[in-house]
């Protein structure tokens, strides 16, 4: 017999018949991934003016049993540079989601919610350290990395001159790193050249 977790996320999927949006640039979309209704797969586009944009971000959903008075766990399947999100795990930021969260939301008005938070970031709801420090300190390197993020892993058209060229002298002072290690280490360290070769022999 279904849970009660279940049997809302059925109806949800009843009303909006397959949960895909589109309005403008921006679109949503949800599915459930191999007939459990606890496990879904999102997906959201980058908000227009932001550096998301044009970006697509896949995302995997866990529904708890305390659904819905509690929140489902997101984690961004397509890496993401944002303060709310962890830039090694994925992991979105469970107290922002918990903080935010009403027994009502529903899981259309979630995803749109994802959607914004990408354009218009939590600033007290830091889920990666160096993220929300570039983000507090140095805002235009952030807008700078989450672009060519953006482009890397999403596919955006954003083009950011000199990134990709860091990232190539970085993995020729150590040919052992791959390209998403040294974009890693570059992007924490405001893409210095020097520091993050520092950071990487430290």
């Amino acid at each position: 017999m279904p849970n009660r977790a279940e049997t809302r996320v059925r109806k949800e999927f009843e009303q909006f018949i397959g949960f895909e949006e589109i309005g403008g640039q921006c679109s949503i979309k949800i599915e459930v991934v191999n007939g459990q209704w606890s496990w879904l797969r999102g997906e959201i586009t980058g908000p227009a003016d932001t550096p998301y944009e044009g970006g697509n971000f896949v995302l995997d959903i866990k529904v708890p049993n305390t659904f819905p008075f509690n929140p489902p766990k997101v984690r961004f399947l397509t890496r993401v540079w944002h303060p709310n999100v962890s830039s090694e795990t994925g992991a979105f930021s469970e107290r922002l989601l918990n903080d935010s969260w009403g027994v009502a939301t529903s899981l259309r008005a979630f995803l749109l919610s994802l959607q914004v938070w990408l354009s218009a970031a939590e600033p007290d709801y830091i889920e990666d350290r160096e993220v929300g420090l570039q983000f507090k300190e140095h805002q235009d390197v952030f807008q700078l990395t989450a672009k060519h993020w953006t482009n890397a892993y999403a596919g955006g058209s954003h083009t950011v001159p000199g990134c990709d060229a860091k990232i190539q002298d970085l993995r020729e002072l150590n040919t052992s790193i791959d390209e998403h290690c040294a974009r890693l280490i570059l992007s924490k360290e405001n893409w210095d050249l020097e520091k993050a070769a520092d950071s990487m022999f430290g």
